[in-house]
């Protein structure tokens, strides 16, 4: 639904307070109505990952939780419509927006839990706006590139600024090779499916009204996350090539009790691939009690 001033577009499940903060104010949000469902208990806020919609996480993750007695909340980011699509959007306009969200919606302290660039913001909620957050999940995330992401973030820059455009039946190889595991590749019709869905224009591609992400990628987080203070669940892929399992359990190294586990023939889209195990898990950790 689309928001009074094209804030982050919000969807809950089901409905938490609508109670606004100064900094809510201050941005002008409005909370759209919520999506209905059972649950009733803690309120857990999903983050997904750059040009991922909130929904991303309705097929399965929404319904596991809220099944599992949660108040679910997911949003289309700043940068996506009908959310704001400023020229730039930072790091920093991602932490305000899901901070502002959480007081917004009266949820923190709240559970998190992100996959992707969502699980760097949800990092970083961790350090900067600890007061908000119970317990943090991060998916698929690292705490500096690996030199395969930056060639790939150099490469997508250059094509880019050629104004070179890519036939649709190509764009889609690609990113089924870059984001799925040779699992669900070698099956025919899981992957004529995701092949399918990778020729459907990502937002902003059809009207133009997308935002280039500036969200400090090149930054080694590594010093910084030895400062968290909260408790956090690191989920690997074992066949991720954008956000290697190297990387999470080094994230998982460096912040302090963090826990890790790999969920096995997995891609980047590995809470898509394999949502029994992933919800399992998420389930698991954020329904335990705090030592």
């Amino acid at each position: 639904m689309r928001a009074a001033s094209k804030a982050p577009a919000v969807s809950k499940a089901p409905a938490a307070s609508k109670r606004r903060s100064r900094h809510a104010r201050d941005r002008r949000r409005r909370c759209p109505a919520p999506l209905r469902g059972p649950g009733s208990g803690p309120g857990v806020l999903l983050l997904a990952g750059t040009g991922a919609r909130g929904r991303t996480w309705h097929l399965y993750q929404v319904p596991a939780l809220v099944a599992a007695g949660f108040r679910v909340v997911t949003f289309d980011t700043r940068g996506i419509a009908p959310s704001d699509t400023p020229p730039v959007v930072t790091m920093s306009d991602l932490i305000a927006d899901a901070a502002g969200l959480i007081e917004q919606l009266g949820l923190g302290p709240c559970r998190i839990a992100g996959s992707s660039m969502g699980a760097r913001v949800a990092a970083e909620l961790c350090l900067r706006r600890p007061d908000l957050v119970d317990r943090a999940v991060l998916m698929a995330t690292f705490g500096r590139p690996s030199a395969f992401l930056d060639a790939m973030s150099r490469a997508e820059r250059a094509l880019e600024e050629a104004g070179t455009k890519l036939p649709e039946e190509y764009r889609a190889a690609v990113r089924a090779a870059l984001n799925l595991s040779p699992r669900t590749l070698s099956d025919d019709r899981k992957a004529q499916d995701w092949l399918d869905i990778f020729q459907i224009p990502l937002p902003g591609e059809v009207d133009g009204a997308s935002s280039r992400l500036e969200a400090d990628a090149g930054v080694n987080r590594f010093p910084a996350y030895t400062e968290i203070a909260l408790p956090c669940f690191v989920v690997g892929f074992a066949d991720d090539l954008i956000a290697s399992a190297r990387g999470g359990r080094e994230v998982a190294a460096a912040i302090p009790g963090a826990r890790y586990t790999e969920i096995p023939d997995a891609g980047h889209y590995g809470y898509l691939e394999q949502p029994e195990l992933v919800n399992a898990a998420l389930i698991e950790f954020l329904t335990e009690e705090k030592s």
